[in-house]
């Protein structure tokens, strides 16, 4: 399931089913899982247990980000795109904080999917509204879906299966899938984000025709509980809650978006972005990094309680995660397989460890890392039997060997590990010319790490060092958003910082990750250049799988052959958000199981703002 950011489905209207003691297919529901379970709310529900329905309303929260903006546009997939987007646009259902990949709806009101999966319709909430006061319509579903995957090639590759979409009859709208079986694509349409068709193809404040298109600074309009009331370009943003929002009593509305304002404000470098947050320029502060984290919040502001550090494990709950340092295997140099597992060999988490990052890390040894379906030991089971069917094109180690991480931490390891790097490069072809490690025509080995920023940088000097005891040749590259973004869109470098977030349903994401479709489909997520027969077959048979066991299984199965691979140096990961807040909010007194909600389902705390100072 894509990890989108967003929002959709609603209740029930016209024919009523019972309530359901699972996702149905064949009737009008207002909830749809993946997970094999039911959904926890019913029919009639009138909002989520997590929320307090009470919640005051008022007050302002601001936020930070780093880098900038250029594009409303929320289609496009160049250019920087506005943060808080979300809060003008609504897409078709939304997912409930205290289920795994289970959906309510929002503007759909329901949805009935084929027995076969072959298709789903969704019916149009009649309240739903725009703000100009003209109805949602299913005619802007399909214009939304249409317009997406004709300017977005990401969206197409992610909507590859499904061949139509048309109004089938007044406020509903069917999109049609070319395979069965495909449990997810329901869910995934559900998280559509819905433009409104008129607005985009009238004329704006001064008469110019809007194109969809294109990048535009024009404030949107949408449909969602709060309009951008003023901007900067580039710098800050503020959004202001609307009063004449459509959906103030919808159940996956009550008790959420309980804030006036939303204020963002755009920094370009990180450092002097921590500091406007110890100087009260914004609320909320995600801390990125171990050692800041531990040594650098001895100011008067923590001292006396105005600032609160908090951890919260309930934003990792249901996700899993792999990052780490990806080769480029459109790059020649990096399509041996040994020479990629040398690249580990030389990464010494243990030692950054121990010296930079105050015990707080784990490593990671899985692309899901996290979740209870990671790959471990030897496959086995339905697991064994997946691999089996694809034997002759993966492999032949994912049989007999687990995956492991090299150990080092003592200079010993390192050393023993350093021999082993160097052991495959030679098996690769290289050899050490006095202290260059040199192909068969003199060339050294040697290739430049792109980072987002210089948070990263001590780590990947490790990787500098140590590949430098060998004879290879590394550099760092340190850039802005912006031109991070677009080289990464485009595949420009030979080793990438990134990674993949993972969530409780993984399928047709897949492919845009790893398949061999999106290898060189730019602004896809295959940072790797990832083009293989074996993971493709796996990839599909998690989309198609009939059951969540083999869903599963399919997905282990997939873990360990990317493993195998050795596609990536994978670095490191905390299961918490590490977070520091002035503290001016409140939240209901049991969070939810997979969030933190934050800010949706908090609130601005008149009485601890009086304490702390008002926000300026």
């Amino acid at each position: 399931m894509k990890l989108a950011p967003l929002l959709a489905l609603g209740l029930l209207l016209g024919l009523a089913a019972p309530a359901q003691a699972q996702t149905q297919t064949g009737v009008w529901t207002n909830s749809f899982s993946t997970n094999g379970e039911p959904p926890k709310y019913g029919l009639d529900y009138t909002h989520f247990d997590y929320v307090n329905v009470d919640a005051p309303k008022g007050g302002v929260v601001r936020l930070g980000s780093l880098g900038g903006f250029d594009t409303f546009n929320p289609i496009l997939p160049k250019g920087e795109g506005a943060d808080g987007i979300g809060l003008v646009y609504e897409t078709l259902m939304t997912p409930s904080q205290d289920e795994v990949n289970t959906y309510y709806g929002l503007l759909a009101e329901s949805l009935m999917i084929a027995p076969d999966y072959s298709a789903v319709t969704f019916r149009v909430d009649p309240d739903a509204k725009w703000a100009d006061g003209e109805p949602v319509t299913a005619e802007d579903v399909v214009w939304s879906f249409n317009k997406n995957i004709e300017l977005n090639p990401n969206q197409a590759q992610y909507y590859a299966n499904i061949v139509s979409a048309e109004v089938t009859a007044p406020g509903e709208a069917t999109f049609t899938f070319d395979q069965t079986g495909n449990r997810e694509l329901p869910l995934i349409l559900g998280q559509l984000a819905i433009v409104p068709q008129h607005w985009w193809e009238g004329t704006d404040g001064k008469g110019n025709q809007r194109n969809i298109g294109e990048s535009t600074l024009e404030p949107p309009m949408g449909s969602g509980p709060y309009e951008l009331a003023s901007f900067e370009a580039g710098r800050t943003l503020t959004y202001k809650r609307r009063e004449d929002y459509w959906g103030l009593d919808q159940p996956t509305r009550v008790g959420t978006n309980n804030f006036d304002e939303y204020r963002i404000e755009y920094f370009l470098d990180l450092t002097v972005q921590f500091e406007a947050f110890k100087g009260d320029q914004f609320d909320w502060w995600n801390e990125n990094q171990a050692r800041r984290w531990a040594t650098a919040y001895d100011f008067p502001a923590v001292a006396d309680g105005r600032i609160i550090k908090e951890l919260f494990p309930q934003d990792y709950a249901g996700n899993g995660v792999m990052v780490g340092f990806i080769p480029n295997l459109r790059r020649e140099k990096f399509q041996d397989q040994r020479v990629r597992e040398a690249l580990n060999y030389a990464f010494d988490f243990e030692e950054l460890s121990n010296t930079q990052f105050f015990g707080q890390y784990d490593r990671i040894d899985s692309y899901f890392f996290g979740l209870p379906f990671r790959s471990t030991g030897l496959p086995k089971g339905e697991e064994l039997e997946i691999l089996n069917s694809v034997r002759d094109l993966v492999p032949p180690e994912v049989f007999t060997e687990p995956y492991t991480n090299p150990v080092s931490g003592t200079p010993a390891k390192l050393r023993e590990n350093l021999r082993t790097a160097l052991q495959l490069f030679t098996e690769a072809g290289y050899t050490l010319d006095g202290n260059r490690l040199v192909d068969a025509n003199g060339t050294q080995f040697a290739f430049e790490i792109l980072l987002n920023g210089p948070t990263i940088e001590p780590v990947a000097q490790n990787l500098v060092t140590n590949l430098g005891q060998i004879g290879v040749a590394v550099t760092l590259r340190t850039v802005d958003s912006p031109q991070y973004i677009n080289r990464a869109r485009s595949f420009d470098y030979d080793v990438i910082y990134a990674g993949w977030g993972q969530s409780f349903s993984p399928g047709n994401e897949q492919r845009y990750f790893f398949g061999s479709s999106t290898a060189n489909e730019e602004g896809a997520q295959n940072y790797a250049g990832i083009a293989d027969p074996g993971i493709d077959a796996l990839i599909d048979k998690i989309i198609v799988a009939d059951d969540r066991a083999t869903q599963e299984a399919a997905v282990m199965a997939l873990d360990r052959v990317l493993l195998a691979h050795h596609y990536i140096v994978p670095s490191y990961t905390l299961r918490n958000s590490r977070i520091a807040r002035w503290d001016r909010f409140s939240h209901p007194e049991t969070l939810p199981e997979f969030s933190s909600g934050f800010p949706t389902i908090w609130w601005y705390d008149e009485a601890k703002a009086a304490k702390t100072g008002g926000a300026q």
